[in-house]
Formats: structure tokens, sequence, C-alpha cells
């Protein structure tokens, strides 16, 4: 058998990371081929926040724009009390002086994918294919070969290296048996979205907002055309018992009625229910294969950082692969997981988890201290801006570039 390796990199996966990591490497001159399981990209409710840093390393690629002309800027969020209105709001512009970008950008995943899509359609080093899933994966000296199975059949498909961006089921995480490390939180989330105008019910509200109620939490975020709200479940509630029943329409009515009572009911767009995880595989450099995204770590939505820290990876591994494709050493590799995985660890799944923890905190003078803390830190224009170098990622990425 021959030990000429077919293609330079194949990535798996076309959701956001696996986009950004084929265009990356385009940018740098390397061909790649993507491969997507499915037949079409998705359309179903994910992810919607940019971060600051993200919308910088997007301009790269000639995406922003596009996104800045589609999406919805934010300048404030907020920690608030439902029933009395008190808010700690953290306002972005405090990091003028650090990004280009001083403000979070509310832009759905799935319009994001399809810009994405169209750059990769349009660059000739990328060839893309549809309805492809791995269903083995053999290393060999000098490559791996994964064996793809299409519409027509399977073929074999050899590649020098290739990149997991194929999500938090990842086929390729399986097929290299690492195991992903964690837990999953007891509660089912109800993602639902309506154009109902929470902004002229509920005073001061910015557009994202994370919201203590009663013994429970929501949160608000708003999009160009309608808002997003989380809800979670009630303490009478046993979602592990039956998580089903939290996406039923009449407990999502009932949620949305206590947030803003009236006579009709809420039109609700769209409503899906997920759970959430928090996992991390011990190593993002398993030989020529190489973990991105959700394949290598999920963390709890709150805070806006999973796809963000995803997209992130696919910048820093694109730019180490190309170097090592150009004839650089291969410890450009174990460079890249000593860079992303500490900070995953340690600045997103962390922090992801203490967004969370915070939230369903149910004790009320926990609450009151917690609220007047972070109101502190809001008003304070130094503790505000390192609350938000933190929590908009720019922190986690100065300290992986510190990492040699």
């Amino acid at each position: 058998m021959s030990t000429q390796a077919t293609v330079p990199v194949v990535v798996v996966g076309a959701g956001p990371v696996g986009l950004c990591t084929a265009l990356c490497l385009a940018r740098h001159g390397v061909a790649t081929v993507l491969l997507e399981r499915e037949r079409q990209l998705p359309a179903d409710l994910r992810a919607s926040t940019f971060h600051p840093p993200t919308l910088e390393m997007l301009e790269d690629l000639g995406l922003t724009g596009a996104m800045l002309e589609g999406g919805l800027r934010v300048p404030t969020w907020q920690v608030r009390q439902h029933e009395t209105h008190e808010r700690a709001v953290f306002d972005l512009g405090v990091l003028a002086a650090d990004t280009r970008h001083p403000y979070r950008l509310q832009f759905e995943q799935a319009a994001f994918c399809q810009l994405a899509l169209d750059a990769v359609r349009a660059e000739p080093r990328i060839r893309l294919s549809f309805g492809a899933e791995v269903k083995g994966l053999v290393r060999l000296d000098d490559a791996v070969s994964l064996n793809v199975a299409h519409p027509g059949g399977r073929d074999p498909l050899r590649a020098r290296y290739v990149v997991a961006a194929d999500g938090a089921s990842s086929t390729l995480r399986r097929l290299l048996a690492l195991p992903f490390e964690g837990l999953t939180y007891p509660e089912t989330t109800v993602l639902a979205t309506t154009t109902f105008p929470f902004e002229n019910h509920l005073p001061g509200l910015s557009p994202v907002n994370y919201v203590w109620i009663g013994d429970s939490n929501y949160a608000l975020l708003r999009l160009p055309d309608c808002w997003r709200v989380s809800l979670y479940p009630d303490p009478d509630e046993d979602p592990q018992a039956e998580p089903w029943r939290m996406d039923d329409p009449e407990r999502i009515e009932v949620k949305l009625q206590r947030i803003v009572p009236q006579t009709g009911r809420y039109t609700v767009i769209e409503h899906r229910p997920y759970r959430v995880h928090q996992r991390i595989v011990p190593t993002y450099h398993s030989g020529r294969v190489l973990l991105a995204g959700d394949a290598a770590h999920v963390n709890s939505p709150s805070g806006g950082m999973g796809m963000n820290c995803g997209i992130h990876d696919a910048f820093s591994l694109a730019e180490k692969l190309a170097g090592v494709l150009a004839g650089g050493s291969e410890d450009l590799l174990a460079l890249y997981d000593r860079q992303r995985r500490p900070v995953a660890a340690d600045e997103i799944l962390r922090q992801a988890d203490r967004n969370r923890n915070r939230m369903r905190n149910t004790d009320p003078a926990w609450r009151r201290a917690e609220l007047a803390r972070l109101q502190a830190i809001a008003a304070d224009p130094a503790a505000a801006r390192e609350h938000l170098l933190a929590s908009s990622m720019i922190t986690g990425l100065r300290r992986a570039a510190a990492i040699q």
C-alpha cells in the first residue's frame, strides 16, 4: 500500500467549528476536504452569542461585516431580580481600548453557518461533501485512513491530518476511544422564541438578561426580530424522571405567563428542550487526529461561550496545522493542546459552571448579596473591565497566547 496521503487535511463536521477550520486552512493555502454527515445544515435553535474577540477573528474570514448587518449589537447585559427589577448592568464600552468590537453580537448560529457555508463553496481549496459519514478510522505511519459512507456507497479517504469537529456526540472521539470526562446537569432547559415585547413590560431590560424569579430563573436574549427565552425547571418538577415534559406547551405557557401575565396566550415561534453537559477530553491531540469545539469540550450555555470557544479552537488549530504542513515541527500540534485545553477547562467550563450555579441558587439572602456584589463591580470601571475581559473571553485568549 502506498504511504502517500490523498489530501493534507480532512475536517469532519460542518458546524461553526468545522466551517471555520476549513476556511482558516484555506486562507493559509491548505487544501481541505470537509465532510458533513447530514444532507444539509441544521436550522433549529442553537447558539446565538458572538463575543468581541470572535468578531475580530471572523474579520479575517470576511464574515463579520455581514454578521453586523444582520445581527443585533448588545452594548450591555445584566443580572436582575424579577420581582423588584433591581439589576447589575455591565457595559461592554469599558472594553473599547481592548477590542474593536466592545459589544456582544446576537446572531443565530444557523445564519452564521449559512454565511460560512457560502464562503466555503466559493473557496477552491475546500471540497465539501454532505451526507458523508465517517464509519471507521485507521492510523497509518504518515496518514489517517477514514472509511466514509455516502449516498453512493463507501470509500476510503486518506489524509495527513484529520480534524474532529463533529460535535458533542463525536464519532471520531468514539473511534479514538477518548474519554469525555465530566457531568450532565440534572435539569432540562427549554429554549423558546416569541415576539412578545418584554421590553415594554420589564423596565430597564438589556438585550441580554439573566433573571432570578421566585424559586427559579430564566434568561431573556434579544434577537433582531424576537426574544429568545431560556426556561428552567421549578423546584417541584422532576426533569430527570420526565425530561420530555419540560417541553410541554402548557408548561412553557405557565412559565411565560409568570414572567409577564397577559390575558391571551403567548405566541411561541419555536421551542426546543436540551440537556446541559460539562465535559472535556484528556487531550486535543491524538496522533494525527486533532479535536476542536464540542468534540473536545462542552459546557453550560450560560454566558454564551461554547460556540465561541470552538471557533477560537478552529483559528488556533488551523494556524498550527498550516505551519506543520509547511515544514514546521509537529510540536506545534502539542502546543495547540497546551494552549487551548487549559483555557477551556479553567476559563470556559468553570466560568460557565459558576454562571449556571449563580442563577440556580434560590436562597433570597444569597441572591441579595450576590446582586450587591455584582452591582459594585459594574459601578467600578476598573473592576468592570476585568470582569468583562473574562466573561468576553479575552482573558482566556491572552492566557493561551502566553503559553509556549
